[in-house]
């Protein structure tokens, strides 16, 4: 069973997750702020940490309780293996992450400034051999799950086949379309959920999103292309939920950010642990705010997704 913001039960299966997406390994350096073009900057606690989109929601899904399976390639090489036992450590099922022959595990490279701000620049390596083909073998998989999370880092031919899977199978289907691209109206009216950002609504919509009104707009064009849940997330303000036009802006946590690499990819995957577990929409949204509160704080992708427990007290300690 699924929950509007009111608390109204919408009935589904409950259970299992499948996350869809991509393994990086990533490069991260410290800056005061981000060198100009053909200036060179010294930085600072330089590290490698393993991340990617889908990794990173997988993580926050499994590290906040959720029975999780995760569809993915890694490389051949040392990284890719290190990851895959990684995941297993954060209770991820990784029968589904393919070792590709030929390509290394992707990687990325990432500057930090100091305000906690992020560039990144992506090799996806072996995230671009996730075919239709390999989704077509997890056929089973996202046929019997209960939800289908995904991102846009992963071919979004391969996105739009197991969209079609979970579609036919009323697997709900939860796209987090990042990073921002146009999108085809197929795709869009097989999603059930969406959760961009300002800058990603935009480029959906062609509606910038810079106050609640414009995100009320943003949500109602996405409404209108098919998708009945619509969350925009907007930063320190919190995010902009719309159930079928009903929408209202629900506000996160204040705390001093660090760093800011991996909070959308905690928020998405605690939301959708939330939901699977029947929270009303707000509640589970309350539960993704405070999860992407503690990551913030925290340096690193991967690294910084808390787990159930430091979510549950903080949340206790908000009141």
């Amino acid at each position: 069973m699924w929950r509007t913001l009111t608390g109204q039960i919408r009935v589904s299966s409950v259970g299992k997750l499948v996350v869809l997406g991509s393994i990086n390994a990533d490069h991260i350096l410290n800056l005061d702020a981000f060198p100009a073009p053909g200036e060179t900057v010294t930085g600072s606690h330089y590290q490698v940490a393993f991340g990617g989109k889908g990794a990173n929601q997988a993580v926050a899904a499994g590290r906040s309780g959720a029975d999780i399976a995760f569809i993915a390639c890694v490389g051949n090489d040392d990284t890719g293996a290190r990851v895959r036992k990684q995941l297993v450590q954060d209770k991820i099922d990784v029968d589904p992450v393919s070792v590709i022959e030929d390509e290394p595990t992707g990687v990325a490279l990432i500057f930090v400034n100091g305000e906690g701000e992020n560039v990144i620049a992506i090799n996806a390596g072996a995230n671009g051999a996730l075919t239709p083909a390999l989704v077509e073998a997890q056929h089973q998989r996202i046929a019997q799950a209960s939800a289908l999370l995904m991102q846009l880092e992963s071919p979004v031919e391969s996105v739009l086949a197991a969209a079609k899977i979970a579609h036919r199978h009323q697997t709900r289907v939860i796209l987090n379309p990042a990073p921002a691209r146009m999108l085809s109206d197929e795709l869009l009216a097989l999603v059930d959920i969406i959760t961009p950002n300002e800058t990603e609504a935009e480029k959906l919509t062609g509606i910038a999103v810079k106050n609640d009104d414009d995100a009320a707009k943003a949500a109602a064009a996405l409404h209108a292309k098919g998708i009945d849940t619509v969350i925009i997330t907007l930063g320190s303000r919190g995010v902009w939920a719309s159930v079928k036009g009903e929408g209202q802006r629900i506000p996160g946590f204040k705390v001093k950010a660090v760093d800011t690499i991996a909070a959308g990819d905690t928020f998405n995957g605690a939301l959708v642990t939330a939901m699977l577990e029947e929270k009303p929409l707000a509640e589970a949204i309350r539960f993704a705010h405070a999860a992407a509160a503690i990551a913030v704080t925290r340096p690193g992708a991967q690294p910084s997704v808390p787990w159930r427990r430091e979510i549950d007290d903080f949340l206790a300690q908000q009141g």
